[in-house]
C-alpha cells in the first residue's frame, strides 16, 4: 500500500480518531499534537492552551480506497467547523478546527471543499477551519491512542465521542470497514 497522510484537528482527538478509523482505506489513526512552538509537548501542557498546539489526528490512508476529499467530507461531518477554538464544551486553541496539509494538492482540495460547503450553506455560519502546511506532528501519550475503543464507558466518550462515531457510521455506512 502507498499510504498518504492527512493531519486533522476537530476538537478532542478522541472523537476524530474514534470516528475516522472506521472508514475503509484508513490504515491507522494516531492522536497527537501539531501547530505549536513547544518541542515534545505533552497533554498536560497542551491543556493549558499556551503551547499553541492543536489536538490532531494523523490519519494514514490508502488513496486507492478512500480519496482525500472523501476523508475531509467525513471530517467535516463529525465536528462543527464554524466555531473558533471550540467544539461543544471544549474551548481553547487546542480544540480549533484545522487541516494541516502535506501537499499542494491537499491544500487545493481543502480550500475547494470549504468554498463549496460555504456556498451550499451547509452550516448557518461560515467555516472557520484553518488550512495550513503540516508542521511537526507529535504523537500523544500511549493512553490517548485508540481511546474510544478502550474506554467506551468513560463519560466523555459516551456523551461526545461515541455519538460522533455513530454519526459517521450512519452517514458513511457504505464506506465502513467490514467487521
Amino acid at each position: 500500500m502507498n499510504l498518504e497522510i492527512a493531519t486533522l484537528g476537530g476538537g478532542c482527538f478522541w472523537c476524530v480518531e474514534g470516528a475516522l478509523k472506521q472508514l475503509q482505506g484508513v490504515a491507522r489513526c494516531i492522536s497527537g499534537y501539531a501547530g505549536g512552538a513547544t518541542q515534545n509537548p505533552d497533554y498536560r501542557a497542551i491543556c493549558t492552551g499556551r503551547t499553541g498546539h492543536a489536538e490532531v489526528v494523523e490519519v494514514q490512508f490508502d488513496p486507492a480506497q478512500i480519496d482525500y476529499r472523501t476523508l475531509l467530507e467525513a471530517f467535516f461531518a463529525i465536528h462543527d467547523p464554524t466555531t473558533l477554538n471550540r467544539q461543544g464544551n471544549d474551548s481553547g486553541t487546542q480544540y480549533r478546527s484545522v487541516i494541516f496539509t502535506h501537499s499542494t494538492e491537499q491544500e487545493n482540495i481543502a480550500h475547494a471543499l470549504i468554498a463549496e460547503l460555504n456556498a451550499a450553506k451547509t452550516w448557518s455560519d461560515p467555516i472557520v477551519t484553518a488550512v495550513l502546511p503540516a508542521p511537526t506532528f507529535w504523537p500523544a501519550e500511549d493512553y490517548h491512542q485508540n481511546y474510544l475503543a478502550t474506554n467506551p464507558y468513560q463519560p466523555y466518550c459516551q456523551a461526545v465521542a461515541a455519538p460522533k462515531a455513530a454519526k459517521l457510521r450512519k452517514l458513511y455506512a457504505q464506506r465502513l470497514k467490514s467487521s
